[in-house]
Protein backbone atom coordinates (compact mmCIF):
# COMPACT_ATOMS: atom_id res chain seq x y z
CA UNK A 1 0.00 0.00 0.00
CA UNK A 2 1.89 3.44 -0.89
CA UNK A 3 1.34 6.39 1.69
CA UNK A 4 -0.98 8.42 -1.17
CA UNK A 5 -3.55 5.41 -0.49
CA UNK A 6 -3.24 5.45 3.08
CA UNK A 7 -3.91 8.84 3.27
CA UNK A 8 -7.01 8.85 1.04
CA UNK A 9 -8.36 6.05 2.65
CA UNK A 10 -7.60 7.69 5.88
CA UNK A 11 -9.60 10.81 4.48
CA UNK A 12 -12.21 8.65 3.57
CA UNK A 13 -13.08 7.69 6.88
CA UNK A 14 -13.03 10.83 8.22
CA UNK A 15 -15.43 11.89 6.10
CA UNK A 16 -17.79 8.87 6.30
CA UNK A 17 -17.31 9.10 10.44
CA UNK A 18 -16.32 12.92 11.44
CA UNK A 19 -16.61 12.06 15.22
CA UNK A 20 -12.93 10.50 14.52
CA UNK A 21 -11.76 13.98 13.67
CA UNK A 22 -9.99 15.68 15.68
CA UNK A 23 -11.00 19.46 16.13
CA UNK A 24 -7.78 22.11 17.50
CA UNK A 25 -9.07 22.97 21.02
CA UNK A 26 -10.17 26.32 21.74
CA UNK A 27 -8.25 29.03 23.22
CA UNK A 28 -9.13 32.25 24.33
CA UNK A 29 -6.70 33.68 21.76
CA UNK A 30 -8.16 31.47 19.33
CA UNK A 31 -11.72 32.45 20.14
CA UNK A 32 -10.51 35.94 19.33
CA UNK A 33 -8.76 35.41 16.55
CA UNK A 34 -12.14 33.45 15.12
CA UNK A 35 -14.30 36.38 16.53
CA UNK A 36 -16.10 38.95 13.90
CA UNK A 37 -14.70 42.57 14.34
CA UNK A 38 -17.56 43.47 16.50
CA UNK A 39 -17.06 41.21 18.71
CA UNK A 40 -12.89 41.73 19.18
CA UNK A 41 -13.89 45.20 19.27
CA UNK A 42 -16.35 44.08 22.60
CA UNK A 43 -13.54 42.17 23.92
CA UNK A 44 -10.77 44.55 23.94
CA UNK A 45 -13.02 47.21 24.90
CA UNK A 46 -13.69 45.31 28.28
CA UNK A 47 -10.35 44.49 28.82
CA UNK A 48 -9.48 47.95 28.26
CA UNK A 49 -11.96 48.79 30.67
CA UNK A 50 -10.65 46.33 33.01
CA UNK A 51 -6.77 47.72 33.27
CA UNK A 52 -8.25 51.16 33.31
CA UNK A 53 -10.27 50.63 36.99
CA UNK A 54 -7.34 49.41 38.11
CA UNK A 55 -5.39 52.20 36.89
CA UNK A 56 -7.64 54.74 38.28
CA UNK A 57 -7.96 53.08 41.73
CA UNK A 58 -4.03 52.84 42.20
CA UNK A 59 -4.37 56.54 41.14
CA UNK A 60 -6.89 57.43 43.74
CA UNK A 61 -5.36 54.94 46.18
CA UNK A 62 -1.45 57.31 46.08
CA UNK A 63 -3.21 60.64 46.12
CA UNK A 64 -3.10 60.61 49.72
CA UNK A 65 -5.92 63.05 51.21
CA UNK A 66 -6.70 64.53 48.15
CA UNK A 67 -9.47 62.50 46.26
CA UNK A 68 -9.65 63.17 43.19
CA UNK A 69 -12.28 61.96 40.58
CA UNK A 70 -12.96 58.67 39.33
CA UNK A 71 -15.60 56.76 41.42
CA UNK A 72 -18.48 57.49 38.95
CA UNK A 73 -16.20 55.40 36.46
CA UNK A 74 -15.92 52.48 38.34
CA UNK A 75 -19.44 52.84 39.39
CA UNK A 76 -20.73 52.69 35.63
CA UNK A 77 -17.78 50.07 35.16
CA UNK A 78 -19.37 48.06 37.86
CA UNK A 79 -22.66 47.75 36.18
CA UNK A 80 -22.03 48.43 32.46
CA UNK A 81 -19.42 45.91 31.96
CA UNK A 82 -21.35 42.57 32.55
CA UNK A 83 -24.17 44.09 30.83
CA UNK A 84 -21.47 44.49 27.69
CA UNK A 85 -20.61 41.56 28.27
CA UNK A 86 -23.95 40.04 28.35
CA UNK A 87 -25.60 42.23 24.50
CA UNK A 88 -22.16 40.83 23.00
CA UNK A 89 -23.13 36.79 23.95
CA UNK A 90 -26.64 37.47 23.06
CA UNK A 91 -26.00 38.92 19.81
CA UNK A 92 -23.66 36.02 19.39
CA UNK A 93 -26.69 33.38 20.36
CA UNK A 94 -28.47 35.02 18.20
CA UNK A 95 -26.41 34.75 15.05
CA UNK A 96 -25.72 31.36 16.25
CA UNK A 97 -29.68 30.34 15.97
CA UNK A 98 -30.15 32.58 12.61
CA UNK A 99 -27.49 29.56 11.60
CA UNK A 100 -29.23 27.08 12.63
CA UNK A 101 -32.16 28.30 10.89
CA UNK A 102 -30.83 27.62 7.58
CA UNK A 103 -30.33 23.98 8.27
CA UNK A 104 -28.91 21.51 11.11
CA UNK A 105 -24.98 22.01 11.73
CA UNK A 106 -23.05 19.65 13.80
CA UNK A 107 -22.12 20.68 16.98
CA UNK A 108 -17.96 21.38 15.95
CA UNK A 109 -19.51 23.53 13.80
CA UNK A 110 -21.71 25.16 16.30
CA UNK A 111 -18.80 25.29 19.28
CA UNK A 112 -16.93 28.15 18.19
CA UNK A 113 -19.46 30.52 18.32
CA UNK A 114 -20.91 29.29 21.84
CA UNK A 115 -17.42 29.38 23.12
CA UNK A 116 -16.99 33.12 21.82
CA UNK A 117 -20.44 34.15 23.13
CA UNK A 118 -19.24 32.66 26.52
CA UNK A 119 -16.10 34.05 26.61
CA UNK A 120 -17.82 37.44 25.95
CA UNK A 121 -20.04 37.03 28.84
CA UNK A 122 -16.91 36.11 31.11
CA UNK A 123 -15.20 38.82 29.82
CA UNK A 124 -18.14 41.17 30.93
CA UNK A 125 -18.15 39.49 34.31
CA UNK A 126 -14.67 39.47 35.11
CA UNK A 127 -14.88 43.37 33.72
CA UNK A 128 -17.81 44.25 36.23
CA UNK A 129 -15.77 41.71 39.33
CA UNK A 130 -12.75 44.46 38.74
CA UNK A 131 -14.74 47.25 39.55
CA UNK A 132 -16.64 46.19 41.97
CA UNK A 133 -13.36 45.32 43.59
CA UNK A 134 -11.96 48.38 42.97
CA UNK A 135 -14.72 49.91 44.06
CA UNK A 136 -14.75 49.01 47.17
CA UNK A 137 -10.71 49.98 47.08
CA UNK A 138 -11.82 53.37 46.83
CA UNK A 139 -15.22 53.77 48.93
CA UNK A 140 -12.87 52.25 51.84
CA UNK A 141 -10.38 55.44 51.12
CA UNK A 142 -12.74 57.70 51.47
CA UNK A 143 -14.71 56.05 54.13
CA UNK A 144 -10.53 56.61 56.17
CA UNK A 145 -10.23 60.27 54.56
CA UNK A 146 -13.79 61.31 55.80
CA UNK A 147 -13.93 59.70 59.35
CA UNK A 148 -9.88 61.08 59.88
CA UNK A 149 -11.41 64.45 59.46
Amino acid sequence: MSARSVSASLGFTLLAFPALAQAEPLTPGGIFADAAPSMKLIMILLLVAAVAAVAVTARKLMSGRHLSGGSAFLSALRLGGPLIGLLGGAFNGLMILIGLSQGPQPFHVVAPGLAEAAFLVFLGLFCGVVAVICHWAVEARIDRAVLQS
